[in-house]
């Protein structure tokens, strides 16, 4: 789909006040054909919605058979996120390395429908292991953020300068201008989100891995992550840039947040690859 105002600054919570007026429903409604429709709102920000042609093809082969009810793990959302004012498709700026699409699809974890009018976020490191908003943050020593690890629950004392992801809820005063490897984008009606990123680098203590979180009506109902196959991870990690930076001390079956439902499908696209993945999220967050 075409993105005629990628990186346009209107943050996610903007957005939810500024299509109020209008209705999610109608932003979302102008992907039902095939064009790219924008719907302006009532701030002045143009909205280019979601395709719903994200599930046809590879998409649709990435899918089947990964629907499932079963609620989503919910992980720390990291020292590192804040509302980053960018709703885009295509959050990889001048970030180099091997092309990554992402598509996720969020259903309700009580009904199994699909979750439309969603906003998705996501955020990840670059190929040298830095954070966009945070790059003297997430430079720890020997240029690589802290070491990290604990899920939500662990004692208290993450976040930045307080040793990496574990406990880190709170959100991050940005301390630079860089808003690579940052956006957000609103579910179709089949409850899918696409964006074109690159393969996440690493850092000390944590395995490969690209933050999400869901809101609905302006709610956070998940935060979770999604990780790599190890095999694809040693793939990706051989090509340059990645290739430049050695000593990767974490693997999958060494960190603390990895589980198997976070495991993204991935395939082969051109000289990059697509991947898949459904959240299923607590919409009405009734513990279901």
């Amino acid at each position: 789909m075409g993105h005629d105002h990628e990186g346009q600054r209107v943050s996610r919570r903007r957005l939810f006040a500024g299509i109020s007026s209008i209705g999610l429903g109608t932003l979302v409604a102008a992907c039902s054909g095939s064009g790219t429709s924008a719907v302006t709102t009532s701030t002045g920000a143009t909205v280019t919605p979601q395709a719903t042609t994200a599930t046809s093809g590879d998409l649709a082969a990435l899918f089947e058979g990964a629907g499932t009810c079963e609620l989503t793990a919910t992980t720390t959302q990291g020292p590192y996120y804040f509302d980053a004012d960018k709703v885009r498709g295509d959050i990889r700026e001048d970030r180099q390395g091997v092309r990554l699409r992402v598509a996720i699809k969020v259903q309700d974890s009580e009904t199994c429908e699909p979750l439309k009018n969603a906003v998705v976020e996501i955020w990840h490191c670059d190929a040298a292991g830095l954070y966009s908003g945070a790059e003297s943050l997430s430079t720890g020593g020997g240029g690589n953020p802290p070491p990290s690890g604990r899920p939500t629950g662990a004692p208290p004392g993450g976040g930045p300068g307080g040793g990496g992801e574990g406990g880190g809820s709170m959100d991050l005063q940005p301390t630079d201008d860089q808003r690579y490897l940052r956006g957000a984008q609103v579910t179709n009606a089949e409850g899918i989100v696409e964006f074109t990123t690159i393969w996440p680098g690493w850092y000390r203590g944590r395995t490969i891995h690209i933050h999400a979180m869901v809101h609905v009506s302006n709610e956070r109902v998940l935060t979770t992550q999604i990780m790599f196959d190890e095999s694809l991870n040693s793939v990706v990690m051989a090509k340059a840039p990645y290739s430049g930076r050695t000593g990767r001390d974490t693997f999958n079956d060494g960190d603390t947040i990895y589980g198997d439902g976070m495991l993204m499908k991935v395939a082969q696209d051109g000289d990059g690859y697509v991947g898949a993945i459904v959240f299923a999220a607590d919409s009405d967050r009734d513990g279901g």
